[in-house]
C-alpha cells in the first residue's frame, strides 16, 4: 500500500514507525502509525485475511494469533508493540495442500459454520494444545472459552480439539 503525503487526520508520513516482525516464519518489515492496531496491519496491509476484527474489545476472539507463543487477540494490541516479535497466524501453521492437524479436525468434525470465528478459534486451540496436549472436555471448554462461536454451539469446537488433541500426539505434536 502507497501512502498519500498525509492521512484523513493530518499526521504525516514522518509520524510513521517502522516496525520489523517475523511473520508466519518470514521476515517483515512495515511502516505504521503510532496507533494502528496489530489486526489491522496484518488482515489489510500483510494479507493475512484468516484474522477477522468482529469486536475490537477481546469479547470474541476472531482476531486471536500467536505473539512470542502467546495467544493474543490482535485487535487490541498495537503494531508497534510486535516489534521484534515472532507471529503466526491461521495462513502459517498450513496450507490447501497440507492442512494442521487442527484444521483437519475442525473440518472433519464440523467445527465450523460461518466460518467468522474459525481462525480465532484454530489458534486459540494451536496455543491451547501446545500448552495441554491431552485435555479434558472441560479443559478444552476453558481453553477456548476467551473465542465466542455464534453459529456451532459448540459441541462441534470441542469435538475438533479433542480430535486434534489425538491427531497431534499421532503425529508428533506440531
Amino acid at each position: 500500500m502507497v501512502y498519500e503525503e498525509t492521512f484523513e487526520d493530518g499526521a504525516g508520513l514522518e509520524d510513521l514507525v517502522e516496525v520489523q516482525f517475523t511473520l508466519n516464519g518470514r521476515k517483515r518489515k512495515v511502516s505504521v502509525e503510532p496507533r494502528e492496531l496489530l489486526a489491522t496491519v496484518l488482515r489489510d496491509r500483510l494479507g493475512m485475511t484468516g484474522t477477522h476484527i468482529g469486536c475490537d474489545t477481546t469479547n470474541c476472539g476472531s482476531c486471536t494469533v500467536i505473539q512470542d507463543g502467546q495467544s493474543v487477540k490482535s485487535c487490541t494490541v498495537f503494531a508497534i508493540q510486535a516489534d521484534g516479535s515472532d507471529i503466526i497466524t491461521v495462513e502459517g501453521i498450513g496450507n490447501v495442500t497440507e492442512l494442521h492437524p487442527i484444521q483437519e479436525a475442525f473440518q472433519e468434525k464440523h467445527g465450523l459454520q460461518c466460518g467468522f470465528c474459525t481462525a480465532g478459534m484454530i489458534m486459540q486451540s494451536y496455543w491451547f494444545l501446545k500448552e495441554n496436549p491431552d485435555p479434558s472436555e472441560s479443559e478444552i471448554r476453558w481453553g477456548i472459552s476467551g473465542n465466542i462461536c455464534r453459529c456451532t454451539g459448540y459441541q462441534n469446537i470441542v469435538d475438533a480439539v479433542r480430535l486434534a488433541a489425538d491427531k497431534m500426539k499421532t503425529k508428533g505434536g506440531s
